[in-house]
């Protein structure tokens, strides 16, 4: 809390009362009205019944815990075995979706950092944002194509005698899994771009000089200083993976339900929004428990992710 203060005094120290006050107001503004309200809202309506609208404010209109219930237990007394289905499915897929953006983002963030000329590195930030250009939307609809039966990879794939008959991407999930890859790689690759661009390539050349290998200077010189970019890259793929609507919705297989459109089904579907509340502040405290984990995993702090 006094960093809080001193990084805020320091603000109207560097650019005066006018601009701190805007600024201060502005990030004010935004914290508490388009999040942390909306939030609290959302947490009260998802302990109310769902009751019409002439009888809410009325004697049946208390708390209750029934969503929450529900979800657990559904209507039988037995457990919801659909929905925690569906929610662990989407926690899985989520997790492996940011381990593949990790994988694959890693190199290519050191390789802009310490790898390529500057020239070269510029060359490469574009070729990345470029393609974001795109609308999310027509981008899922790109990757449906070229996953399709007689898309380009099945086209490939038979052409060069890898299968005989074309494969279901779509049904099997791969379609999904490669558009939610590609759709947040960009929030991997810049936090830990930032994190291993501060370190000091005189720290690389002196292990290489002592004869460490390639993978234990990583180990043991690059990632430490990458961890706080790495924890913030997989905590936003990871929130933003279980919180896709489009991707799956259009890559998504038939029998694949994502748990964000049970949220949308009981929203605006069933007209049921304590329950679709319940199920989403369930997603949340999801995204949260993961948030925590990530840090205990990398062992950083809320502030060196959020930097």
């Amino acid at each position: 809390m006094a960093r809080t203060w001193a990084e805020v005094r320091l603000l109207f120290e560097r650019h005066g009362t006018g601009v701190g006050l805007f600024i201060a107001g502005a990030v004010t503004l935004w914290v508490f009205i388009l999040i942390v309200l909306p939030q609290i809202a959302m947490v009260a309506i998802s302990f109310s019944h769902n009751l019409p609208p002439a009888e809410r404010g009325g004697p049946n209109d208390v708390y209750t815990v029934s969503h929450y219930a529900y979800f657990l237990f559904g209507n039988d007394g037995g457990f919801n075995t659909l929905h925690l289905t569906i929610l662990g499915k989407t926690v899985l897929a989520s997790v492996v979706v940011t381990a593949f953006d990790l994988i694959l983002c890693y190199p290519i963030a050191f390789l802009l950092a310490h790898g390529a000329r500057p020239s070269v590195a510029r060359l490469m930030v574009m070729g990345l944002i470029v393609p974001y250009w795109v609308n999310e939307v027509l981008r899922a609809f790109a990757f449906r194509i070229i996953f399709g039966s007689t898309g380009l990879v099945n086209g490939l794939g038979l052409s060069l005698g890898l299968w005989s008959e074309p494969i279901d991407f779509i049904r099997e999930d791969v379609a999904l899994y490669a558009g939610l890859t590609y759709a947040y790689v960009l929030l991997m690759i810049f936090p830990i771009y930032n994190a291993v661009e501060a370190l000091d390539r005189n720290q690389i050349e002196a292990a290489r000089d002592m004869g460490a290998a390639w993978w234990r200077i990583h180990w043991r010189v690059v990632i430490p200083m990458a961890k706080p970019g790495i924890a913030s890259g997989c905590t936003m793929v990871f929130m933003l993976t279980t919180g896709a609507m489009a991707a799956p919705q259009i890559l998504g297989g038939p029998s694949n339900l994502w748990f964000t459109q049970l949220v949308y089904q009981w929203f605006n579907d069933a007209s049921n929004w304590p329950r679709g509340s319940a199920y989403a502040v369930i997603l949340v405290a999801v995204c949260i428990l993961f948030t925590l984990l990530t840090m205990r995993v990398f062992k950083v702090k809320i502030g060196e992710i959020g930097r």
